[in-house]
């Protein structure tokens, strides 16, 4: 496919409405081409084998054939990029998707206000662009939470995610199985009712203990604190210990949560022994504070080309000249593990 072709789009939807809505939306961009609809699974493994989607959006909830059926048969007959549309009731459900292979979601709003669907609409324009470029990933479960963990971290590493990271994050946590003293703070981009959500099924999964980072929070060994949608994650330093805080955004913030303002963060507390990782995602939040990083003496790595679903903020930290290393995401865990150990 040339870079003048428009993408090509089946949408998945048991609801003629959404039918309607989703087309009309995608197809307000010259660039995106609704080339087919359907109304469950069934219909939609068929449009996809007949018209060749380069992505297709998927409703997980439908009659005869559900979307996790849909997403299965998909990956095993013809792998193409899903693109999850989910309410906000339905939470714990777009974690399985991505499991099961879908490449991102967007939430359903339940108010469709012009200003809401105007947003829904760049949203959906970015990541059907984005989709063509995946790169799939296979995330295997990790292993069980150990029952006894040294009294203080001994090593924090700040994580910058957005397009195509929750896989990325999980399996990075996965690889980082065998230091679990270390702690975590993930800035992943994510709407605020779903960060939770995301929280709660990573810890059900591994060594780390993870939760949604709450104000008051002390960094501690073996914890993963992920950044609340809608806010911002910060450490600062208070009577001997080091507490996180989630102050709403500013005018100034591009993003909540901000991974640029995580990493400036970090530095101001931790400075030379800062650590900060970029992995997949679109945009350029990260390249700020990696630059800050590197000047506090600390370190920044980024997810190189080859494994990055979108090589959007790892390309833009490592053009800032500040990133150190540049790994392939399976590398990444294993390496950070290696320097955890060299720093106790």
């Amino acid at each position: 496919m040339s870079a003048l072709e428009p993408v090509k789009v089946l949408v998945v939807d048991d609801s003629a409405h959404n039918r309607r809505l989703l087309t009309e939306l995608l197809e307000s961009s010259p660039d995106v081409k609704v080339v087919g609809t359907a109304c469950d699974g069934n219909e939609g493994l068929r449009q996809v084998m007949a018209l060749h989607p380069d992505v297709v959006t998927l409703d997980l909830e439908m009659p005869r054939l559900g979307g996790y059926s849909f997403l299965r048969l998909l990956k095993s007959s013809a792998p193409t990029p899903v693109i999850v549309i989910s309410s906000y009731a339905h939470k714990t459900d777009v974690f399985k998707a991505l499991e099961l292979g879908a490449f991102d979601f967007i939430a359903k709003p339940a108010k469709p206000t012009p200003d809401v669907l105007e947003k829904l609409r760049k949203e959906l324009y970015e990541k059907v662009q984005a989709a063509r470029l995946v790169r799939t990933a296979e995330v295997k479960p990790m292993a069980r939470k150990p029952k006894v963990l040294p009294l203080e971290p001994s090593f924090v590493v700040g994580i910058g995610a957005s397009t195509g990271g929750p896989p990325a994050v999980q399996r990075l946590l996965e690889s980082l199985a065998p230091e679990p003293s270390m702690c975590l703070l993930v800035c992943q981009h994510m709407p605020k009712q779903f960060t939770r959500a995301f929280a709660e099924r990573l810890d059900r999964l591994g060594p780390f203990t993870v939760r949604e980072a709450q104000e008051g929070d002390l960094l501690a060994p073996g914890h993963v604190f992920i950044a609340p949608g809608g806010r911002q994650l910060v450490v600062y330093r208070q009577n001997g210990q080091y507490v996180l805080g989630t102050p709403p955004p500013t005018m100034q913030d591009k993003h909540a949560p901000s991974v640029d303002r995580l990493f400036t963060s970090l530095a101001e507390v931790f400075g030379s022994k800062t650590m900060g990782v970029v992995l997949t995602g679109m945009g350029s939040d990260g390249a700020v504070g990696a630059k800050v990083i590197r000047k506090a003496g600390g370190e920044v790595w980024a997810e190189s080309e080859e494994t990055a679903v979108i090589y959007g903020m790892p390309q833009e930290a490592v053009a800032t000249g500040a990133v150190s290393r540049v790994l392939p995401l399976g590398e990444i865990g294993p390496a950070l593990v290696e320097l955890a150990r060299k720093r106790r």
